[in-house]
């Protein structure tokens, strides 16, 4: 199960060992859904990973944008990483306090912002203190750190990008939805967005990538769940979700199979929603 790679995704038993490295940075990216009643960075303060700084997912956006967390601009990426202590030559980890849900939306920031040396932590918090790992709830003594950034574009697509790629159907668009807000039959919990899905997508809950103990799958089983979904060798696919958040679920998962043909939606349903002149479907994937 365990299938540890530094680049996508590393077990509870990795970072145990690595917890000493010097140039281990572990990143605590834990976020809630709005009216979920948790406060993420309370949480942090309170319990986490020795050594862990707080990335601020909602904060380390584009605030330019009207659109929940956006990818920040370089230049914004740069600065709250360096301030965090992150930067070039370290080998960071993320985690999350639901297991893996919110952490893999920063490990893709990470690559967008051309970083590699960066994994995700299989079952998170949750697992890690199921195991009997410490925490603490000090902050880390935090030293600046250079970091160099190449933003790789091809990473991330826009609205635009996104119906061209619909009304050509030359990508798979993959939704990591709930089946019932997939199909319009739920309510979206953000007022104001319509329910459906970009016309021609295909579903894959982000839940169907998980265990029932909240770690991700291996990747037979990843596999079995994109090609059941629908997801076929070498068409390229774009993730999407309800902002953004678990369409990153799935892009690690396929990054775990070996497929780097894949992009994120980044305005997701919170934008695809909000606006009467794009088509939308309902009902099950035709």
């Amino acid at each position: 199960m365990a299938q540890d790679d530094p680049r996508t995704l590393v077990s509870t038993d990795w970072l145990a060992r690595h917890l000493a490295d010097p140039d281990l940075r572990i990143l605590d990216a834990s976020w809630h859904m709005p009216g979920s009643g948790r406060d993420a960075r309370a949480e942090y303060e309170a319990a986490h990973v020795p050594g862990a700084r707080f990335f601020d997912i909602d904060e380390i956006s584009d605030h330019r944008s009207d659109l929940p967390h956006m990818a920040p601009p370089v230049e914004k990426f740069i600065s709250r990483l360096r301030a965090m202590g992150v930067g070039d030559g370290h080998q960071v980890v993320i985690y999350d306090a639901t297991g893996v849900f919110s952490a893999p939306r920063v490990w893709w920031l990470f690559r967008l912002m051309g970083k590699t040396d960066v994994a995700v932590l299989n079952g998170g918090l949750p697992r890690w203190l199921a195991e009997g790992h410490p925490v603490e709830d000090t902050p880390p003594v935090v030293r600046d750190r250079h970091m160099t950034v190449m933003r790789r574009n091809g990473l991330v697509r826009d609205v635009t990008q996104t119906a061209r790629a619909a009304k050509l159907g030359d990508h798979t668009i993959l939704d990591a939805r709930a089946p019932e807000r997939f199909r319009g039959e739920a309510a979206e919990p953000r007022p104001g967005l319509r329910a459906g899905h970009i016309p021609g997508a295909r579903n894959l809950p982000y839940t169907e990538l998980l265990t029932e103990d909240g770690r991700m799958k291996d990747p037979d089983a990843l596999r079995a769940a994109f090609d059941a979904a629908g997801v076929a060798p070498g068409r390229p696919v774009i993730t999407t979700c309800g902002s953004g958040i678990t369409a990153a679920v799935l892009a690690l998962g396929l990054a775990r199979i070996g497929r780097e043909d894949w992009s994120l939606y980044d305005g997701s349903w919170a934008e695809w929603g909000a606006y009467g002149d794009l088509p939308i479907e309902t009902g099950a994937p035709r």
